[in-house]
C-alpha cells in the first residue's frame, strides 16, 4: 500500500512539473508571437552608430564630448538620411529631409548639446532631459534664463539621433556624460553657484551625481536641484525588461528588443522605445535607492536642496515613490520643496475617477510633521475651474492657502508625465494654432474615427502634453534659484 502511495505521489509530482513547464512554454510562445506581431523594424531601429559616447570612451572633458558628438551626427547623416529611400514619401517622418517632422526645420536643433555663454551670469544652469527625449523638453527653461545664467544643455548618450541608440547604452554611460558637463560648467563659473534642472531620467541622473559624490566624501556640485517628473521609482514590471531583451537575443528575434515600434513623427523625441532603455532607468533608480539607504544621517543632510514638480498621476514613473522613497527620507529644515499637481476635481470629472489618486499619499502626510515644504495645486472649492495652492510645511502646522489666477482647461482632467515642461504657447506640443505651417504641431494632431487604424494610438494623441500651471512652476523656480 505504501509503495502504491509513493508511486502515485511521484506520478502526480512529475505530472505537475510537466504541466507547469508546458504552461510556461506556451506562455513564452504566445508572448513572443504577440511581441513579434508588430510593425517591421526600420533603418533607424537596426543601424548601429559607432561614434556614440560610452563611459569607456576615455574622454577628458566636455569639449571632447562635443567633438565626438559632431562625428556622431555626421554618421547619422551618412547612414540614415543619405541611405533611406522610402517607397512612399511621408510628411511626418523625422528621418526624411524637408518633412514636417524634420528637426532641421527648427531654428535650433534641440537634439544636440549646446552651451549658451553669459559673462554676466549670476549662476550656472545644467539641463538634463529624459529617456528617449531631447533638450527640447527644457527649451523653455533655457530661454527663460538665458540672460541670467550660463547654460549648458547636455544631450545624453543614445539620444537625439536614432532609436537604436538606446539599445546598448548603460546608466554609467549617462552618468559619465553628466560628470563631464558638470565639471565643465563648474570650472567655467569659477565659484558661482550651479543649479541643475532634470526632467524624468535627467532628474535621476542629477540626484545620482550628488549621491555618488556624498558617498565618496566628495563635495557636491550643485547649489540646488530642480526636478520635473523625476524617475525615483518605476512599476515593478520594469525589472522584467532585462529578461525580455535576453530572450530576444537567445531566440534571434530583434523585435523583442523593443517595447514599442512606432512611426517616428516627433522631431525631438523617439516614439519607439527600446527595452534596454527601460532597464537603464530601472537600474539607475535602484542604484540611487541603495546609496540613500547606506548614507548616514549626517551624509543625508549634505544632499543639496531639491525643488520637485510632480503630477499625482503619472503613467511613466511612480508619483508615490517621490514621496515615499525620497522626500520622506530627508531631514527637516534642509530647504527641500515638493509641488504636487492634483487631478481636476470638477464635479463632471470627479464622478468618473476610478479611485482617488491622493489616497495613497495620505499616510505620509497625516502621521507626522513633514520634513519638507509641500505645495498641493488643487481645485478651488468655491471657484471652479480656478486652482489654489495649499501649503503644508514643517515650519508651520497650520495649512496656508493661496488662490491662483490659473484654471483647469475644461477638457483636461489631469496632467501627465510629459506635460510639465511645456507652456500653452509651445509650438510643438501646445494646443494653440502655429503660424508656421511647415512644421508638425503634435499638440493639435487629434483625429477621431474607429480605433486600430492609425499607427499613432489614441492614447498618445489624447495624452496631456502641456502644463496649464507652467507660470506658477516658473515662479517657484525663480525664487528657488535666488535663495
Amino acid at each position: 500500500m505504501r509503495a502504491i502511495v509513493i508511486g502515485s505521489t511521484k506520478h502526480l509530482l512529475f505530472a505537475s512539473l510537466y504541466a507547469t513547464v508546458g504552461i510556461v512554454v506556451a506562455i513564452l510562445i504566445t508572448a513572443v508571437w504577440l511581441l513579434n506581431d508588430r510593425p517591421n523594424l526600420s533603418l533607424w531601429h537596426t543601424t548601429h552608430l559607432t561614434s556614440e559616447y560610452h563611459q569607456q570612451s576615455g574622454l577628458a572633458d566636455f569639449n571632447q564630448y562635443l567633438k565626438l558628438e559632431d562625428k556622431l551626427f555626421a554618421e547619422v547623416e551618412r547612414k540614415i538620411y543619405q541611405q533611406y529611400q522610402p517607397r512612399l514619401s511621408s510628411p511626418f517622418n523625422r528621418y526624411e529631409r524637408h518633412s514636417m517632422s524634420d528637426p532641421a526645420l527648427w531654428q535650433q536643433n534641440w537634439n544636440r548639446s549646446f552651451e549658451w555663454p553669459n559673462p554676466d551670469a549670476e549662476f550656472g544652469l545644467l539641463l538634463l532631459h529624459g529617456m528617449s527625449d531631447s533638450l527640447y523638453s527644457l527649451s523653455h527653461i533655457a530661454e527663460h534664463y538665458q540672460h541670467q545664467a550660463h547654460i549648458v544643455g547636455l544631450r545624453l548618450p543614445g539620444h537625439g539621433t536614432i532609436p537604436s541608440g538606446l539599445t546598448d547604452i548603460t546608466w554609467p554611460d549617462l552618468a559619465g556624460a553628466v560628470a563631464l558637463a558638470t565639471e565643465h560648467l563648474s570650472q567655467t563659473l569659477a565659484g558661482k553657484p550651479v543649479y541643475v534642472v532634470g526632467f524624468s531620467t535627467g532628474a535621476a541622473l542629477a540626484l545620482n551625481h550628488e549621491l555618488e559624490n556624498i558617498s565618496s566624501n566628495k563635495p557636491c556640485a550643485f547649489a540646488g536641484m530642480i526636478f520635473l517628473s523625476p524617475a525615483v521609482g518605476l512599476a515593478p514590471i520594469a525589472a522584467g525588461a532585462y529578461w525580455q531583451a535576453k530572450l530576444g537575443g537567445l531566440l534571434g528575434q530583434d523585435k523583442l528588443y523593443w517595447n514599442s515600434i512606432q512611426t517616428e513623427y516627433d522631431p525631438f523625441k523617439y516614439l519607439s522605445f527600446a527595452v534596454n532603455a527601460g532597464d537603464v532607468v530601472y537600474q539607475l533608480t535602484q542604484r540611487n535607492r541603495t546609496i540613500i539607504a547606506d548614507l548616514s544621517p549626517a551624509q543625508v543632510k549634505l544632499i543639496p536642496p531639491m525643488l520637485t514638480f510632480q503630477s499625482v498621476v503619472d503613467n511613466t514613473v511612480s508619483s508615490l515613490a517621490v514621496v515615499k522613497q525620497l522626500y520622506q527620507l530627508m531631514p527637516a529644515s534642509q530647504g527641500h520643496e515638493l509641488v504636487l499637481f492634483d487631478v481636476n476635481r470638477a464635479r463632471s470629472h470627479n464622478y468618473l475617477l476610478i479611485q482617488d489618486p491622493l489616497a495613497e499619499f495620505a499616510p505620509y502626510w497625516l502621521a507626522n510633521p513633514l520634513p519638507y515644504r509641500l505645495s498641493l495645486i488643487e481645485n478651488s472649492p468655491h471657484n471652479e475651474p480656478y486652482v489654489r495652492v495649499r501649503e503644508l510645511s514643517y515650519k508651520q502646522p497650520i495649512e496656508d492657502v493661496v488662490e491662483l489666477e490659473l484654471t483647469w482647461p475644461a477638457e483636461v482632467y489631469s496632467l501627465s508625465h510629459v506635460a510639465l515642461p511645456f507652456p500653452i504657447e509651445d509650438p510643438l506640443y501646445g494646443p494653440l494654432a502655429n503660424a508656421n505651417k511647415d512644421i508638425i504641431q503634435i499638440g493639435r494632431e487629434i483625429y477621431q474615427g474607429e480605433r486600430g487604424i492609425y499607427s499613432i494610438t489614441a492614447a498618445d494623441m489624447l495624452r496631456q502634453k502641456w502644463n496649464p500651471f507652467y507660470p506658477y512652476m516658473m515662479s517657484r523656480i525663480d525664487v528657488f534659484t535666488t535663495q
